[in-house]
């Protein structure tokens, strides 16, 4: 693969990235959202972080040591963080800072 088919699929797929988050606002006023949109834009984060959570824990086994004390220390770090500072991506970010540190030093 040459370097021109390199760029242009990068420039195709910035303007495909561009035209899938511009296209909404060309259909809907903030005013006139539907209500399952308004429902998804209330609950998509939490769903998310619920799912990434049971996904974090599914193949631990909580009975060999060390029971899973760091995942569960990297979550309950998470959703204090959170909590305190209602921001989704410092949350994500530290907690996942925290499970590495956790996981590399402990």
């Amino acid at each position: 693969m040459s370097n021109y088919e390199i760029y242009l699929a990068i420039a195709i797929m910035t303007v495909v990235n561009y035209f899938t988050r511009f296209l909404p606002f060309l259909f809907f006023k903030k005013n006139d959202l539907p209500s399952y949109i308004v429902f998804i834009e209330r609950f998509f984060p939490a769903v998310i972080m619920t799912i990434l959570i049971v996904y974090s824990i599914k193949d631990i086994d909580f009975v060999i040591a060390p029971h899973g004390l760091k995942e569960v220390g990297a979550i309950i770090f998470t959703a204090i963080l959170h909590i305190t500072l209602k921001n989704y991506l410092i949350s994500i970010f530290a907690g996942t800072i925290f499970y590495m540190g956790l996981v590399q030093y402990l």
